[in-house]
């Protein structure tokens, strides 16, 4: 610990974002420039705790407690405040194959656990972490990496997520020749097409880490859906390569069947949001908007995670005409409650990018919680008009459940021409799963036990949201890199992965 008494000194200060209405006229990264010194000074913030729960990576109430990759958060923290920025990049990258990922898109339960944040404002983790690997990039300390020799066994990982790129990466270092299978036209997976472009940047961002390990000697081969693809069968692809890792995700999206469902104007988030990034990059941001666009229409969107967030920020800067999201759970408190202490990830109120958006153009935060939707409106020509809606309250039944009870007089319609369907997903798209012959469990993922990754088919391991269900980035690459080390091991006898 480089400053004994940093944490009493210092206070807590982020890294700023641009102004809401600023970002709002263009689809780059949010985050203003950094400030390395006053990084450092945050750095020294950490504080000798004894017991870092940090870097535990445990789950509590159902949620992340800490870093499910168990980054050697102090370790970094002391050495970016001593000015040893490369050997924090060192071992940063001990633990984590793409902190420019996590550094931008995790929701960071490593600050939600950090030992300070019981009593003060915690350490600002995210921040330091992104810090050091931009820096990295900057520097030229990113350079590529092959290994010295090749084993001869090659893998086939299915999927370009985090949890497909991790497991490659890993794979690829320890000398196996890895060949990254894609159906969408570029590679990525969620980083690529179900995150926007303000919140991390494809190009400078995502595309630079691909080419990196391409030039390390992974292979990406994309437009090919493995099991539809008629050169690329499920029988092909395991008598090609002595292993398969399935990374495919949990991209089975939860439908809202009510009527008017089928009302022109009602879409999944990840098509509107998926189309917009195609569009962005197909031609190199000019100006036009996707054929599937926001601009002008009253916006509701269903769902208040992430997803939630990212359409609603996406619709402002189409230019909606106005936008709503609706949350059918309650709003959360403003500070812990006794139900909730540390170190769980904090259940409170926050506004994130979105929201702070909405609310500098339409002058409030956008959500409405404890709101559920009756029935999509439509016109004679089968356009969305509105949305019904109803306030609700919670209520446990005889069974225990918790049930939506509709509160009288609260019936109502709101305008909209653009519903956005966030609320989560349900699993993985079960036709490769059925073309494996895979076993699932109760929730249709893939059966197989953690930090093992072999289904019920030798040679085949799956890892990521296709096992574990709809999860962090974060968890994503802990079951890429546990899902590489299985298979080197089932390869070679032995592994030196960890």
């Amino acid at each position: 610990m480089g400053k004994p008494t940093g944490f009493l000194e210092v206070e807590r200060t982020t890294i700023p974002n641009r102004p809401p209405l600023e970002r709002l006229k263009d689809w780059r990264e949010i985050h203003a420039d950094r400030d390395d010194a006053a990084v450092s000074k945050q750095a020294s913030r950490c504080m000798d705790c004894g017991t870092p729960y940090c870097h535990t990576g445990i789950t509590l109430a159902g949620a992340a407690s800490g870093c499910p990759i168990n980054n050697l958060i102090p370790e970094w923290n002391d050495l970016v405040y001593r000015g040893r920025w490369k050997e924090a990049l060192m071992r940063l990258r001990k633990t984590n194959n793409f902190p420019e990922f996590t550094g931008r898109v995790c929701p960071a339960p490593c600050e939600g656990s950090c030992v300070l944040g019981s009593i003060e404002p915690p350490v600002t983790i995210k921040d330091i972490e992104c810090s050091i690997i931009d820096r990295g990039w900057e520097e030229g300390w990113m350079t590529p990496h092959a290994p010295a020799e090749r084993t001869g066994r090659s893998v086939a990982v299915v999927g370009s997520g985090p949890a497909g790129l991790s497991c490659a990466d890993q794979l690829n270092q320890v000398g196996h020749s890895v060949t990254v299978f894609e159906r969408a036209d570029r590679p990525g997976g969620l980083l690529m097409y179900g995150i926007p472009n303000m919140k991390l940047d494809k190009r400078e961002v995502v595309e630079r880490r691909i080419g990196l390990m391409e030039q390390e000697g992974v292979v990406f081969k994309c437009g090919v859906a493995i099991g539809r693809d008629e050169h690329w069968t499920v029988e092909r692809l395991r008598e090609e390569f002595d292993a398969v890792v399935l990374c495919c995700g949990a991209t089975l999206p939860r439908d809202l069947p009510i009527d008017g469902r089928d009302a022109d104007g009602v879409h999944f988030a990840m098509e509107f949001l998926t189309g917009n990034t195609q569009h962005l990059l197909d031609t190199n941001d000019d100006g036009t908007k996707p054929e599937l666009n926001a601009a002008g229409k009253n916006v509701v969107v269903i769902g208040g995670g992430d997803t939630g967030t990212d359409c609603v920020g996406t619709s402002l800067r189409h230019g909606c005409k106005n936008v709503v999201q609706l949350e059918i759970l309650p709003r959360p408190a403003d500070e812990r409650q006794p139900n909730n202490p540390w170190p769980e990830w904090p259940r409170i109120y926050k506004m994130d990018y979105g929201q702070e958006e909405a609310a500098a153009v339409q002058g409030t935060d956008p959500r409405e919680y404890l709101v559920m939707t009756k029935q999509f409106l439509k016109d004679a020509d089968g356009k969305l008009t509105g949305l019904e809606i109803v306030n609700i309250e919670w209520s446990k039944g005889e069974d225990g459940r918790m049930t939506p009870v509709e509160q009288e007089g609260t019936l109502r319609v709101i305008p909209c021409e653009l519903a956005l369907l966030a609320m989560g997903f349900l699993g993985p798209e079960q036709e490769i799963v059925e073309k494996f012959a895979l076993e699932t469990d109760a929730r249709s993922n893939v059966k197989a036990e953690h930090e093992r990754y072999t289904t019920n088919v030798e040679g085949v391991f799956a890892a990521g949201d296709m096992r574990r269900g709809q999860s962090l980035v974060v968890w994503a690459i802990n079951e890429g890199r546990g899902a590489a080390r299985e298979c080197d091991r089932f390869l070679m006898g032995a592994t030196t992965l960890k």
